[in-house]
This record gives C-alpha cells, structure tokens and sequence, in this order.
C-alpha cells in the first residue's frame, strides 16, 4: 500500500544480511516495492507537506490488496460501513493490475514454498484463509510457521491468527495470502509491521497518515520484520537439510 514504507526497508535489511550469510538449500526471491506509483504519490505529498491525504491504491485506483483470485465473494460488514468504504478499493476482476500479473508471473516461474507480504500497521502476522473463517488443510503447519516468525522477534513478538478470524465482523476478500496459498500450494503470511507511529500525546502523528503507518523511528520495526522473514528463511533451510541427510544412503 501507497503509505506502507516499513516492508520495502526489512527487504533491504533482508538482502544485506542473506548476502552476508545465506543459508544453503533455499532460493530467496526479495521485491522491494510493488506499488511503485502509489509511493511516489505519497513521496510528492511529503515534499509539499501534504500530509492529509490518505493514499492506499495504485495509479488505477485499485487496492493491489484485494486484486486477487481467491475468496473474492464480498459478505463481511466491514467493506459496507460508511468510513471504511471509500478505503475499499475492490477490483472488478481478480489479478486485474499489471503489479498483480507481474507479482502472479513471478510466482508462476519459482513456484515458491511460501510467500510473505510485508504491509503496516498492527503487529501481527496473519496467513490463509483471509475470506473464509475455515481453515486449510494444513492449517498446523501454516500456524506453526507464524509462530517460527514471531518466536524470531526481540521485541515481545506480533500476534499470530488467521485473518479471517482476526474478528467476528471482519474478512479479507480477494487478498494476496489467499490467491498464493490456493493456487500455488505456498504456506502464505502478511506481516503488519509496528504497532503504529500515533502517538496521542503529539498532534502530528494523528493528523499525518503518512506517520500512522511509518513510526518516527522505523529501526525497531523494521528489526522486528528482518528477524521474522529470516527466521523463515532458515527454516525452511533446515528442513532442505534434513531432508537431504535422511535421504542420504
């Protein structure tokens, strides 16, 4: 999303510490922004003090969060109440966006095991199903992952649920977790780095969205994402391993 910075910076923190120590029998493939003219919208507001404007779309208007194929079915109250419906921008068909084909074609070369998306704000890690409160088949697994993830973080560790469970009211519809996990069979996960940069006590924080979702100091933060995507990485390189080993004659 436009105003989420936090994620592009963990995927530079990411590709300093992989380069200089990479874990053997994983591929890790890093991209560091996927909704680049939404940024630079929010990069023009910052340089002209525009800082009441809420920017969440692509150049299209389209939320790339909610461009995807699975569970697109509208039901929750949550797209229909009056102050979050201008915030909701749905799109008419799934993987409508040239960032969401790109993102899809990527996905269809590698074939990944797993997929996490890194947004802002709430300390959470949230994986699959986002539109429905079922869970997947694997869900144990999946559950286990989000806690290797949130174990792996200094500072007291998000919260870990399934997003179509993350409240009574509330689903995720057509988001990407769901399109990577049901497609492509990979173990899926948003991150909602930080807890927010509002501070009710400084008036600017409030009335600034861009600090809403990017913390004065974004260095803890960003730590907090580092060391949870990470953690996944080796993971999963302990696995190859084993594998590997036990498969040796």
């Amino acid at each position: 999303h436009a105003l989420e910075w936090l994620g592009s910076e963990v995927v530079v923190e990411l590709a300093q510490s992989l380069s200089a120590a990479a874990p053997s029998g994983v591929k890790v493939v890093l991209v560091p922004i996927v909704n680049p003219d939404g940024r630079a919208r929010v990069e023009k507001d910052l340089l002209n003090d525009r800082v009441g404007i809420y920017r969440r779309a692509n150049a299209n208007g389209v939320d790339l969060n909610r461009d995807w194929s699975a569970n697109r079915e509208i039901t929750s109250i949550w797209s229909k109440l009056p102050f979050t419906r201008r915030y909701y921008y749905y799109s008419a068909e799934p993987v409508s966006q040239p960032e969401s084909k790109a993102l899809d074609a990527l996905a269809e070369q590698i074939q990944p095991d797993a997929v996490v998306s890194l947004h802002a704000f709430g300390g959470y890690v949230y994986y699959p199903w986002g539109g429905l409160r079922e869970e997947t088949p694997d869900h144990r697994e999946i559950n286990r992952l989000a806690r290797v993830m949130s174990n792996a973080q200094a500072n007291g560790g998000y919260i870990t649920v399934q997003l179509g469970k993350w409240a009574s009211w509330f689903k995720a519809h057509g988001v990407e977790i769901d399109h990577f996990y049901a497609k492509y069979g990979a173990a899926s996960f948003i991150i909602e780095l930080s807890h927010s940069g509002i501070n009710l006590l400084d008036w600017d924080t409030v009335r600034d969205f861009f600090r809403w979702y990017n913390p004065r100091d974004p260095s803890p933060h960003v730590k907090d994402g580092h060391d949870a995507v990470r953690a996944l990485i080796f993971d999963y390189a302990f696995r190859a391993r084993s594998e590997r080993a036990n498969s040796a004659p």
